[in-house]
């Protein structure tokens, strides 16, 4: 399928890192531009962020919160009763509060049931409302469009201020203040705009139905004091760790009619300085009034004072820009390029891991900085999707690797000492890597004589067992001298040294295990004459030659054997074919050069004609020392 797709690319591994790439890059746009499955993420992300600088962004000091909290719904008892009060009681509050001349008043409380048993009350405050020309009030938008409370959009468009018209005839379900007269109405909505984790991060400009844009109320305000508005239907906000000067609702109220009398002139300009030119948010964080939220400074958020944080924001503007979707994208797409440059490179993964380790950090560390120039980065995505390709790339290159190894252990354990094995699969080596190498070994052949007679004379399943025990303590010789088993032909071992690790004294190591395995023969021969099956007497020749040779993995897929062959391969077969009736162990004379300073001695047998060569070879019988 790989190869279908990628025919210009031979290797099987880049053509996987390639469709791998494709997969994910694919996924990644998906997420980016459609699913936003990580927008969570991103968003969660975001607030540790906007928690990390909220120290540092310091609320507008033009903006105060007139806060009714659960102590004045208990100080205002004697003189309201309880909760909801009489809108008198408001109405006084205004009416001392555009005595300081503010910029704007801002109510987030909810007018919409009159009071048929006091309606002069209600008169009072809308009087006060109409006459100070930015008393803003809040209105609820309900889910309902055919319920009782819908109305025609075109009824209600001079109060919000609409700046776009849509289609005729639009209805629109909402909570109106209808405790105060239209005359008095400058409205905006206040709806919560929760992102899907249940979290409010974002307020709205605006609402569109049915064409109509109907503002919130932080954008209406914005629109009477032609504060520009960012693009788009809502904003993020960003988040003061300490929040707007409040003033206690009771305290002030007590403040501004009951001691008015008694205050002294100085109190009187503190007050103005105060108020004068403010923009004041009157609302309640009372826990039985249930206007709380969770944000991204933590839950229980007052609605009052998200409403000036969103006022705050739309006048400084420093509500948070997102940066253009196509820069995680591209950000994503460099990421995983370089990743899978890295791997096909073969870098260490481990390595890799840790550059993306780092890089991670600093983007995270980049996204925090921008956030104190009011631009939200979104990292995770295209980072997410980096770390998923790395993941994927490591953990396939690992089970290729470990398959490899396999494969390495299962042909070499044929050959060699397990722990000649497990060096060759600690440098890497594969049977690629090892395959088709020229190198200087040096090659063994041990023939049985008296093999035919032998197995003449006895049944074919005892021949087998006699090979057998003397192959197997033949083959550990070869092993605890560092040989490679090369193959069993008929009643001959063949084996070398030298490869595939680099030897330098593989001569030395020949030589030895060659006498060992004569002092194996002689121990072997005294067990068969103990032998109750009384088996006939037999003996061995061994022939010893370095040369350069040609080893390697040769045969099919099915069959693969680990071999020399070449022209020194010939010789040292010839060699052995030269001991009988001269000695057990032959060397060349090459072999015998490649011994010196060895623990060994060498006694020239004389130079013999060998088949295909046209000089005859010396020949050398190694002893050990002192023998």
């Amino acid at each position: 399928m790989l190869k279908t797709l990628f025919p210009f690319i031979q290797s099987a591994t880049i053509r996987w890192y390639a469709a791998l790439t494709l997969l994910l890059l694919a996924m990644m746009a998906g997420e980016l531009f459609g699913l936003r499955l990580l927008a969570t993420t991103e968003s969660r992300l975001g607030d540790v962020y906007l928690r990390h600088h909220a120290a540092s962004y310091k609320a507008d000091p033009d903006i105060v919160v007139v806060d009714i909290d659960d102590a004045s719904l208990l100080g205002m008892q004697k003189i309201a009763g309880l909760w909801a009060w009489k809108r008198e009681v408001h109405a006084f509050m205004t009416a001392a509060l555009v005595g300081f001349a503010p910029r704007a008043l801002v109510f987030d409380i909810n007018f919409n049931v009159p009071d048929l048993a006091a309606p002069k009350s209600d008169a009072m405050l809308s009087d006060q409302i109409r006459d100070f020309p930015h008393a803003y009030m809040q209105v609820l938008q309900l889910q309902d469009a055919s319920s009782n409370n819908a109305v025609p959009i075109s009824e209600i468009a001079n109060s919000f201020a609409v700046q776009r018209q849509g289609k005729s005839g639009a209805r629109i379900a909402l909570q109106l203040p209808m405790a105060i007269e239209r005359k008095a109405w400058r409205l905006g909505l206040v709806n919560s705009l929760n992102d899907g984790d249940g979290v409010l991060r974002r307020y709205r400009l605006y609402s569109d139905v049915a064409g109509w844009y109907l503002p919130s109320l932080p954008a209406r305000v914005a629109q009477d004091f032609n504060w520009p508005l960012p693009t788009g239907k809502d904003v993020q906000l960003s988040w003061p760790n300490e929040g707007h000067q409040r003033f206690t609702y009771a305290d002030l109220f007590k403040t501004l009619t009951e001691d008015r009398p008694n205050l002294t002139p100085e109190v009187e300009t503190q007050l103005v300085q105060l108020f004068r030119n403010k923009i004041i948010v009157i609302g309640a964080s009372a826990g039985g009034l249930f206007d709380h939220h969770l944000t991204p400074l933590g839950p229980n958020y007052p609605g009052v004072d998200i409403l000036a944080v969103a006022l705050d924001n739309l006048k400084n503007g420093h509500t948070l820009r997102q940066v253009g979707t196509a820069w995680p994208f591209l950000l994503g797409l460099i990421l995983i390029i370089l990743l899978a440059l890295a791997f096909q490179w073969r870098i260490n993964p481990i390595l890799i891991g840790s550059g993306l380790t780092v890089m991670t950090g600093l983007a995270v560390l980049l996204a925090d900085q921008m956030v104190l120039r009011y631009w939200m980065l979104p990292v995770a995505t295209p980072f997410a999707f980096a770390w998923a390709w790395f993941l994927s790339a490591a953990i396939a290159g690992y089970l290729r690797e470990r398959r490899t190894r396999d494969r390495t252990v299962s042909l070499f354990g044929r050959f060699l000492n397990p722990e000649v094995v497990r060096k060759i699969v600690d440098h890497g080596e594969t049977v690629e890597s090892l395959s088709g190498q020229t190198r200087e070994i040096s090659l063994l052949f041990s023939d049985i004589r008296g093999f035919t007679t032998l197995s003449e004379s006895r049944p074919p399943d005892e021949v087998v067992k006699l090979l057998n025990r003397y192959f197997e303590r033949q083959v550990e010789v070869v092993w605890r001298h560092g040989g490679t088993l090369d193959k069993f032909i008929g009643d001959c071992i063949m084996a070398f040294w030298g490869a595939p690790l680099d030897d330098p004294d593989h001569a030395k190591r020949a030589v030895a295990a060659a006498l060992e395995m004569e002092e194996n023969l002689l121990a072997f021969k005294d067990e068969l004459r103990g032998d109750e099956s009384g088996l006939p007497d037999f003996d061995v020749g061994i022939g010893v030659h370095t040369g350069t040779a040609v080893v390697g993995f040769i045969g099919a897929k099915r069959k693969l054997d680990y071999t020399a062959i070449g022209d020194a391969v010939n010789l040292a077969s010839r060699v052995e074919g030269l001991t009988k009736g001269i000695s057990r162990i032959l060397v060349t004379k090459d072999t015998m050069l490649a011994c010196q300073e060895s623990g060994f001695d060498f006694i020239l047998r004389g130079a013999f004609p060998v088949k295909g060569r046209a000089a005859e070879v010396e020949l050398y019988e190694p002893k050990r020392k002192n023998q």
